[in-house]
């Protein structure tokens, strides 16, 4: 033994020593070995001493126990010591302790049947071990499948997975789990579901191979390696099965405590079935081949649902019920086979009846001749030279017959099926890659061995021997990779064993040979054996036995029994049945058994018959034997195997009683033995088997390291100088590039060093704290002893000076002092009651005066202020008064004023009429005097009259067609208006100008006129609306125009008709012609005169128009546009004249219309903000609201007063009577114009009528607006003055309320009364404010201007936030806004919402329009637009954040803009007005917040994909407390991951920052808050699960320093919440599970208290999670303790009650429920502009 390992045999150190139950166990070395001793001396763990004997000249220590800290591992390779006890105790420490059944032995994984269901193999272990490195998790079947999956991606080459080990240690299931992994991480997504078939051949092919065994339930009574093809995707297209050496025999025979095959007792439990009546079955217990064993159930399993089970994966695969129903067939026909009774007749004879009815149910279902099957049962054909004898044979060899035909028929069955199955799987594809999952039985050795075991063995050698040539050379490239000299290991190597069964005349040659004989026995073959293989040291002969033989496996001798070798190797079938079979009507049958040429290894379902003898000539494919098959398809598999990359699971069968974690070392390291798991570990312990990376040794023994040591930088270098120190042999480690290399122990013994540092340190502090303690409890004793000291001696000399005479001179002394101390007390206390008084009894008169003097000061003041406030109010209703009599008294005159001026322009305008109406009389004379002189023409005219009615019907037509002409001039001059408006505004400067001058001095108010200039645009609309409105009602009047025209000329027709009764008329009154002609010569002179009064009065007329044109649109149009509308004089008559000046009229009505409207509009919005402003002082005083209940009594009396008041001083007496006496000429002249003509009088009338209402109405409005602008400048600044005093005098109300009733009542009814005149003031100030804000909006959009031409091109003055686009601009729109917009650049250059805000501009005009088509058209594009984007990007975090933010505002907007109530709240007058008028578009938000719902699952999942591989490394693998390691050796699976390697190394840092980057990028984008802290929760959320999930899975992470990591940890993160101010999300709420068992991992369990305190604190935790955590906790240095069975079980006794998810696994996919919050957006849509660079030129903002 080596020296360097004697030292470490000292004083408690353990040590294992062999035991007869146990295999070994533990001592304590008592006494420090030294070399030359002869006894070890120790201490058991029962406290019983041994003395281990020991050989002095070579001596054989026990192997040495390794520290606990590595107890537990993961890796057995971690071990210090490698060896079979601490293999052993490690895999029982973590099955019985902490309940784990996988663990790592290099590159082999171990797994322990648990015998129970454990929740470790869902859908979220899967994804939790999906991606990750074989050695970052806990030890898995899904890590090795993972790991064989990576390499297959990786490395391009095909893998396998190895799975062997004994009956009942959970082959099958594992290699499921495996298979079944794949599936899951390999989904195509296709409609074939290749996946769900391959998982769907499990159920099959255990229903058809499986059987219950005396060891295992569910046994699996044949080898399978399936091959699962992928494509280059790496999905899974397809598998293949290959099966090898089916237990044929369990068909016919079981042994006791055994059943045959399921699908027999499934197909009987469904005998009662209707699709099963004609099979005729009957219970299994009732049938011989399925009752043999005796038990026909088993515990916990439903045959019934079984067969249900199988029939649906039957139909998945697409085995239709045709081919299910045949197969039932031929296993019903097996049973009915069985039960056929073979009669012994005699003279080795024996015979069938032909009435036995299990012989006709088996004729019947397979179609066979019921003679031809019972005569070759009996008898058999021998062929010899001459002839062919047919021979009876006995009953036995009869029922051999039976039983070789019922396995014969089942193992074609078999074959057919598995055939089948493959075909299934077998998909269209080219096969890229493959994984194979071997589930072999393992090495296998009983009381009796027969061919079946010699089989399994040999299968076994070939595979154990691939195994230790994989494990040599990983060992080696691992040296190699790391530059270490490599020396050549001695490791077992198996080839003779091998040569001995299968070289030539080996056990199988000599097998073959022997089968060749028809006269070959077992004996003759056993024989051959000892001939021929007596020298091979591998092979013995037994003792005791001449039936038997012996061979040297690798992993135990086997002794195998002969007997049955030669007729399991022939597998032999009389020819003659199978001709009966082949002879059926059974077409299934027929295929069964038909013969073919070369059938493939994969299938063994072809089976030997033996040659016939000398007549017919052999066949080498009869011939082949079974052991041949087996020998040349174990070759094809071996081949196989060694063309992938192999993966080893070992399974172990705990206990044979088969009882939940239940450990029997016995059972366990016999299998361990035979796995090749202690071959591995020799081979490892051979060389440098223990391995740690520079930064692991660093980090662990750091503390063995000098201060001059750890000062260096470079870690690697200090590490060697430490070890250089440490271990003087060099040959018991290696450098190499990444790692060193250990020897076995000395990782130990460096433990060991660790171990007396940390123990010397404890003791170091340990002395100085009991030193510390002893000193402080010294010097308390010693106080105390000098107190104690003190009273003693005290005492003795009181005793000793103590007598009578000094005891009565003490009392005397004490009398005295009593009465003098009494007589100085009371004289100090007289001195201080006196002081004490005096004090009193000025503090109390100072204090008496102060309030005195304070309650004359209130008074004076009370006095002062009710004079005051007296004084006040009644200067304030003085001056309220006066103020109120003055705006009566102007309103009063000024109305008065009005009326008058209005009677006089009435009377102005009668005297008009008057002299008009004279000059149209005297034109009717003229036309009379015409009609005289036409009354010729007339009848001679009078034939002409229906021509010229004609005539009159084709102008009638021209005249529509005249009126239609107008209809298109009008609509041309709205255009030319239109045109006229845009450019009267740049014409209108100059005008404008002299207003600037006037009205600078109101510069002032532009702050408060700034805020209502956001509704200018609102107005602009309104007043555009407003002339649409007029066009179609002036296009309305046009069309009852040409009604009316039509109807005159039907009046026409009508004239005619009366002139010609007037000339009827005239003829009779022929002689009263000369007195008419004195008369016409009269009207002639009085014409001739009131001509040239007309021509004046029309000049005076045409001059005062002008004036009146001039002086209503002066100051607002210019002077051009005045010349246009003035008339000219010189080529037109004077009726024309006044027609082309009441035009004239007309336009300038229309402009000063449209000028006024706009004026009255601004003035609303003015007196609106006015009114919103009483209102809220109004609704401030509650006072006040009950005064102002009685405002409408009070309007009523003053309305009443008003109209008292304006009928008195409304009308003049005068002008009544004039107005009466021009009413009753101008009735008289109408009339009488109406005689003469009609139509000339009507046309008279109207142009009166309307010169009358125009001019009236606009000069009144003209002169009311310029006298009134500074009185209601003045009334506002008064009502402003008259608010505040409301508000002082709401205050004095408010305290004089009880005092003062009578002046709230008289306060109240003059509040009352100015409110009725307010409003009645708000009606006469509201166009007046409107103008003068129409004009100051204007003088500040010319500024604008100005400024903008001299900075850049002319914008639009105001804007309505729409936006105008054509129809077949829409795939721009969408192309630009949408598709090729890049949020980088948007958010630099705009505001982040902007495409929102743009796509609702859109749809507002959209809605204007009232365009339904249009809208929706644009809706549809936008989602559909926005979806492509998503899609096509969908891994654009920017992207999906950009447009998160975009669709959530548009959704904001749509809202908001709505009209509803709810969502209309907090809107501006001017947002209320800008709501969608004609659309409700409730549908497209729903889906528009689908889709902003889709966008932010993607933006999670984008965010969760980005964040994942920093948050274990983050969370859990960083170490973020310096000074607190919690690194431990690590084990073969972490070699490849060394810390060296070019990879990124994550930190708790690096989640904050990407997190920070998640959060800059949605404030950039302009996100809602809500919606951020819901993004924030997700991710906390993700981190939380997913940190929690790999501590389930990972022991390595269950240790109390971990603990502290992670808690540090969330405190970071919770850091990083508060700095972004997002406490509010609840985002660390959840944190609290990670909390809590990163609390679990550091508290206390041991004690009662503790499981209490843990069940009662670990509420977010799960009783499973809880017992997870427990049991994984792992010890990171030897002072921790291990958590104890009893205390788990005790904290799950005290959990069992618990309600709540039972699941191991967070699930990491889970979602909270997001919500999207309205918030309404303040910015004004008609001040957004499209910046150019997003090329929506073609977009107009309206």
């Amino acid at each position: 033994m080596n020296m360097a390992l004697l030292e470490l045999y000292t004083q408690y150190n353990r040590v294992w020593i062999p035991d007869a139950e146990h295999v070994w166990k533990s001592a304590e070395i008592l006494k420090d070995f030294n070399f030359g001793d002869n006894v070890l001396e120790l201490l058991l763990e029962d406290g019983t001493e041994n003395f281990y004997p020991v050989d002095p000249s070579k001596p054989q220590l026990p192997p040495l126990r390794n520290p606990d800290i590595l107890v537990g591992e993961n890796d057995l390779t971690a071990l210090s010591y490698l060896h079979e006890p601490a293999v052993l105790h490690n895999l029982k420490v973590r099955f019985v302790e902490s309940r784990i059944i996988y663990t790592y032995c290099g590159i082999i994984l171990v797994a322990v049947n648990p015998y129970k269901q454990l929740p470790i193999y869902g859908d979220a272990i899967i994804h939790a071990y999906s991606g990750q490195n074989m050695g970052d998790m806990d030890p898995h079947i899904f890590a090795v499948a993972e790991e064989a999956y990576k390499q297959m991606a990786r490395n391009h080459k095909n893998q396998s997975i190895i799975v062997s080990g004994e009956s009942g240690a959970g082959k099958t299931v594992s290699a499921r789990y495996a298979m079944r992994y794949f599936a899951v991480v390999s989904k195509s997504g296709s409609k074939t579901r290749v996946e769900d078939k391959v998982l769907a051949s499990n159920p099959i092919t255990e229903a058809i191979g499986n059987a219950k065994t005396t060891r295992n339930d569910n046994s699996s009574r044949f080898g399978k390696y399936t091959e699962i093809s992928f494509d280059k995707r790496y999905q899974i297209i397809g598998a293949n099965m290959r099966t090898y050496l089916l237990e044929k025999s369990r068909v016919v025979f079981q042994a006791d405590n055994e059943r045959n095959y399921h699908i027999f007792y499934q197909l009987c439990s469904c005998a009662h079935f209707p699709e099963f009546k004609n099979l005729r079955l009957l219970a299994a217990d009732n049938f011989r081949y399925t009752c043999m064993g005796g038990d026909i159930t088993i515990e916990g399993i439903d045959d019934k649902k079984d067969m249900e089970e199988t029939q649906r994966t039957f139909s998945l695969l697409g085995l239709k019920e045709d081919f299910q129903s045949d197969v039932f067939k031929v296993l019903a026909a097996i049973l009915h086979l069985g039960n056929v009774e073979i009669k012994n007749a005699g003279d080795d004879k024996s015979s069938v009846p032909l009435s036995d009815p299990h012989l006709a149910v088996f004729c019947e279902l397979l179609g066979v001749s019921m003679q031809g099957l019972v005569r070759w049962l009996c008898h058999r054909r021998i062929v010899l030279v001459a002839e062919t004898v047919v021979k009876t044979v006995p009953k036995e060899r009869a029922v051999n017959a039976r039983d070789a035909l019922a396995k014969q028929i089942y193992a074609h069955l078999f074959d057919c099926i598995i055939y089948r199955i493959n075909t299934a799987l077998k998909v269209p594809g080219k096969q890229h890659a493959f994984i194979g999952v071997l589930d072999i039985y393992g090495f296998e050795t009983f009381d009796i061995n027969s061919f079946e075991q010699f089989c399994i063995n040999y299968a076994n050698e070939k595979l154990q021997q691939q195994f230790n040539l994989h494990v040599f050379k990983l060992e080696q490239e691992e040296y190699m990779k790391e530059d270490i000299p490599w020396t050549l290991i001695d490791f077992y190597d198996n080839q003779p064993v091998i040569d001995l069964i299968e070289a030539k005349m080996g056990i199988l040659d000599l097998l073959d040979e022997e089968c060749l004989f028809p006269q070959g026995t077992d004996q003759s073959w056993l024989q051959k054996l000892y001939n021929y293989l007596e020298a091979n040291p591998l092979f013995e002969k037994p003792r005791l036995s001449n039936e038997a033989f012996v061979i040297q496996h690798f992993a135990d001798k086997v002794e195998y029994h002969s007997r049955g070798f030669l007729e399991k190797n022939r597998d032999a079938l009389y020819e003659e049945l199978v001709d009966v079979m082949r002879d059926s009507k059974f077409a299934f049958l027929l295929k069964l058994f038909q013969e073919e040429e070369d059938n493939t290894v994969a299938s063994k379902g072809v089976k030997v018959r033996p040659a016939r003898p000398g007549v017919k000539p052999t066949n080498k494919q009869l011939r082949t034997s079974v052991g041949d098959k087996f020998r040349s398809s174990l070759s094809l598999l071996m081949e196989t195997l060694n063309a992938t990359t192999p993966h080893y699971v070992r399974c172990i069968k705990p206990n044979d009683e088969k009882l939940p974690f239940e450990y029997e070392s016995k059972r366990v390291v016999q299998q361990l033995r035979a796995c090749g798991v202690l071959e591995t570990i020799r081979i490892s312990a051979q060389s440098y088997p223990s391995r740690w990376t520079y930064i692991e040794f660093y980090s662990r023994y750091c503390i063995l390291m000098s201060p001059q040591e750890a000062d260096l930088s470079d870690k690697r270098q200090t590490c060697k100088n430490v070890l250089q120190r440490l271990i003087q042999d060099p040959n018991q480690y290696k450098f190499g590039r990444t790692k060193i290399f250990f020897r076995a122990g000395q990782v130990a013994y460096l433990e060991k060093l660790r171990l007396d540092r940390l123990r010397g340190a404890c003791v170091t502090i340990q002395k100085h704290v009991r030193g510390w303690s002893q000193r402080k409890k010294y010097l308390r004793i010693r106080d105390a002893v000098i107190i104690l000291q003190q009273y003693i001696r005290g005492k003795r000399t009181i005793r000793k000076t103590v007598s009578a005479a000094t005891l009565k001179q003490g009392w005397a002394a004490l009398v005295i002092q009593r009465h003098w101390r009494g007589y100085r007390t009371r004289q100090v206390y007289q001195v201080v009651r006196l002081a004490s008084v005096t004090i009193q009894a000025f503090t109390r008169g100072w204090m008496a005066r102060k309030r005195f003097k304070k309650m004359m000061e209130e008074h004076k003041v009370l006095v002062l202020q009710k004079y005051a406030r007296a004084w006040l109010a009644r200067r304030r209703f003085q001056t309220m008064r006066r103020l109120v009599l003055n705006v009566q008294l102007s309103y009063r005159v000024q109305q008065l004023r009005k009326k008058i001026e209005d009677q006089n322009k009435e009377n102005c305008g009668l005297v008009e009429r008057l002299t008009s109406l004279a000059n149209t009389h005297s034109q009717t004379m003229d036309r009379f005097q015409g009609l005289e002189t036409q009354l010729e023409k007339l009848t001679k005219e009078k034939a002409s009259l229906e021509a010229r009615e004609k005539k009159v019907k084709e102008d009638a037509s021209l005249t529509i067609a005249q009126v239609q002409r107008d209809l298109n001039a009008l609509n041309l001059e709205k255009q030319n208006l239109e045109k006229m408006f845009q450019t009267s505004a740049k014409e209108s400067k100059e005008s404008f100008d002299q207003i600037k001058r006037n009205l600078l001095e109101e510069k002032e108010n532009e702050a408060r006129l700034r805020k209502i200039a956001e509704n200018n645009i609102e107005i602009q609309r309104q007043d555009h609306e407003k002339e649409v409105e007029n066009l179609q009602v002036e296009i309305k009047k046009l069309k009852e125009e040409r009604v009316n025209l039509l109807r005159k000329i039907e009046e026409g027709s009508q004239v005619n008709a009366d002139l010609q009764e007037q000339v009827i008329q005239l003829t009779r009154h022929v002689k009263a012609i000369p007195e008419l002609r004195r008369d016409l010569n009269n009207l002639q002179n009085q014409r001739s005169t009131l001509d040239r009064k007309m021509k004046e009065q029309s000049e005076q007329a045409r001059a005062k128009m002008n004036e009146i044109t001039r002086h209503l649109i002066g100051g607002v149009v210019e002077e051009e546009v005045l010349l246009g509308l003035t008339p000219d004089n010189s080529e037109h008559s004077e009726v024309e004249d006044l027609l082309a000046a009441f035009e004239g009229l007309q336009k300038a009505t229309r402009i000063l219309e449209n000028h006024h409207r706009e004026q009255k509009e601004s003035h609303e919005t003015q007196v609106e903000g006015l009114t919103l402003k009483l209102d809220h002082l109004q609704n401030e005083n509650s006072k006040w609201q009950n005064l102002f209940q009685e405002k409408s009594n009070v309007n009523e009396n003053i309305r009443q007063e008003v109209s008292r008041l304006s009928s008195e001083n409304s009308v003049i007496p005068e002008l009544k009577l004039q107005v009466s006496e021009l009413q009753r000429q101008k009735q008289e002249l109408e009339v009488h114009v109406e005689e003469q003509n009609k139509e000339l009088a009507e046309k008279t009338e109207e142009i009166t009528n309307i010169l009358q209402k125009r001019i009236k109405e606009e000069s009144s409005q003209r002169r009311h607006f310029e006298e009134k602008v500074k009185e209601l400048e003045e009334v506002k600044m008064e009502l402003q003055g008259r608010a505040e005093e409301l508000e002082e005098e709401n205050d004095h109300l408010q305290r004089q309320q009880l005092m003062e009733s009578e002046a709230k009542v008289k306060l109240r009814q003059e509040t009352s009364r100015l409110t009725a005149e307010n409003m009645d003031f708000e009606e006469q100030l509201d166009q007046k404010d409107r103008l003068i804000k129409k004009l100051r909006n204007q003088i500040k959009s010319l500024e604008t201007s100005q400024k903008a031409k001299q900075t850049s091109p002319a914008i639009p003055k105001e804007y309505l936030g729409m936006l105008e686009y054509k129809r077949e601009d829409q795939p721009r729109l969408i192309q630009n806004i949408i598709l090729d917009l890049k949020p980088k650049g948007v958010v630099v250059n705009v505001i982040p919402s902007l495409p929102a805000y743009i796509l609702f501009m859109c749809v507002r005009h959209a809605d204007y329009l009232n365009d339904e088509a249009k809208l929706k058209s644009l809706m549809n594009a936008i989602i559909s637009g926005v979806k492509k984007v998503i899609m096509s990007q969908k891994k654009d975090l920017e992207l999906l954040s950009f447009w998160l933010s975009n669709m959530y505002q548009l959704l904001n907007c749509l809202k908001q803009y709505s009209g509803e109530e709810e969502f209309m709240k907090q809107n501006t007058p001017r947002q209320k007005k800008n709501c969608l008028q004609n659309f409700d578009l409730s549908e497209h938000r729903q889906i528009i917040s689908d889709l902003a719902i889709h966008i932010y699952h993607q933006f999670i999942t984008v965010m969760g994909k980005t964040l994942a591989p920093s948050i274990v490394p983050g969370m859990l693998e960083h170490e973020s407390l310096q000074g607190i390691s919690s690194m431990k050796p690590t084990g073969f699976r972490k070699r490849s991951n060394s810390i060296y390697e070019d990879s990124e190394t994550f930190t708790i840092s690096s989640i904050i920052q990407q997190l920070a980057v998640f959060h800059t990028v949605m404030t950039q984008h302009g996100m809602e808050q809500g919606l951020i802290k819901q993004a924030v929760k997700q991710l906390f959320f993700l981190v939380g699960a997913t940190t929690l999930n790999n501590i389930m899975l990972r022991k390595d992470m269950c240790s109390c320093r971990k603990g502290m990591q992670i808690r540090c940890n969330i405190s970071y993160l919770e850091e990083w919440l508060k700095e972004k101010e997002l406490q509010s999300s609840n985002a660390i709420d959840t944190l609290r599970p990670l909390s809590q068992a990163a609390w679990l991992l550091q508290v206390s369990k041991s004690t009662d208290d503790d499981a209490k305190e843990i069940a009662e604190k670990c509420t977010e935790l799960n009783p499973v999670q809880i017992v997870k955590i427990l049991n994984s906790y792992t010890p990171i240095d030897d002072f921790e303790k291990r958590v104890s069975s009893s205390f788990v079980r005790k904290v799950q006794s005290l959990l069992q009650d618990r309600e709540g998810s039972t699941h191991l696994m967070v699930d990491t996919d889970y979602r909270f429920q997001v919500t999207f919050p309205f918030c309404p957006s303040s910015q004004a849509l008609e001040l957004l502009q499209v910046p150019s660079s997003l090329h929506l030129g073609f977009l107009t903002r309206i």
